[in-house]
């Protein structure tokens, strides 16, 4: 199945504003793409690339003073299987976990594992270890949150969102990790594209997606407590503890967002 995607998005800078990018396609999609995944600057500037502590590959530039336009538009062969599910995944002991994974287990900007640890226990303590336990971290976070674009807003947190009950997919996605990583599970949170494959088609404006992994069975696998359901079409841009980590854009000076548009849709 091939999908194309890319993004138009136009921000206005008062001067020359050095500004990084996450909107790179993950480096381990890279071999699934037929066209290259590049960031179109208009007026042009140079763009320079490096991976990040966390292995997503951003870019950075400085943003000449007034409209600056960022682009893609590329293709990428995505598998039309669905999410894997896999119910007997075991859930291991800390004491076991790969080092490299256990800054996943630790609270982060937006996952305050220490104000939600003892809610987790009361909500989760009883479930099945392992698949079972993060279904149900899932399935809660699904029925807790309504989502509500209105309610977005930058320094909500885990612990926000769960006395509010409302967000958006990152605030969906945020809370399931902690509850997660207070069970002793180890999560990360993943950004990137998910259009409407496979599903009833949204009639809002599209926007990037955010879902989480959680390492079972000595492997990771991707949960989503937004849909809360298994889902095909998706392409990972960035991975991190929490959204801190791969912001879309963090410009170092003044701008402001005159325009986002996002699309990722399967070819005929």
């Amino acid at each position: 199945m091939r999908l194309r995607f890319g993004y138009r998005i136009a921000y206005e800078c008062t001067q020359p504003t050095p500004t990084l990018l996450m909107l790179r396609v993950h480096p381990s999609r890279e071999n699934d793409l037929h066209s290259p995944d590049l960031v179109g600057t208009d007026p042009a500037v140079p763009v320079q690339s490096y991976i990040d502590g966390f292995g997503n590959l951003c870019s950075r530039i400085t943003a000449p003073p007034g409209l600056v336009t960022l682009t893609t538009d590329a293709t990428i062969e995505s598998s039309p299987v669905q999410d894997l599910v896999m119910p007997d995944a075991r859930q291991i002991e800390v004491g076991q976990l790969p080092s490299e994974h256990l800054v996943f287990l630790l609270g982060s900007r937006y996952c305050e594992t220490d104000k939600l640890s003892d809610i987790a226990w009361s909500l989760f303590g009883h479930t099945p270890l392992g698949w079972a336990r993060v279904q149900a971290i899932c399935t809660f976070v699904h029925q807790h949150i309504r989502f509500d674009y209105m309610a977005a807003r930058s320094t909500k947190s885990a612990f926000d969102v769960y006395h509010e009950r409302t967000g958006v997919c990152r605030d969906f996605a945020h809370l399931a990790v902690a509850f997660c990583r207070c069970m002793n599970i180890p999560a990360r949170y993943c950004t990137g594209y998910l259009g409407d494959i496979g599903v009833p088609k949204d009639d809002s404006p599209m926007d990037f997606s955010a879902w989480f992994d959680a390492y079972l069975d000595h492997r990771w696998y991707t949960f989503d407590a937004r849909h809360n359901r298994p889902r095909i079409g998706r392409i990972l841009m960035a991975r991190g503890r929490d959204a801190a980590d791969v912001p879309l854009s963090n410009s170092f000076g003044m701008t402001t967002l005159r325009h986002f548009e996002v699309w990722s849709d399967e070819v005929a």
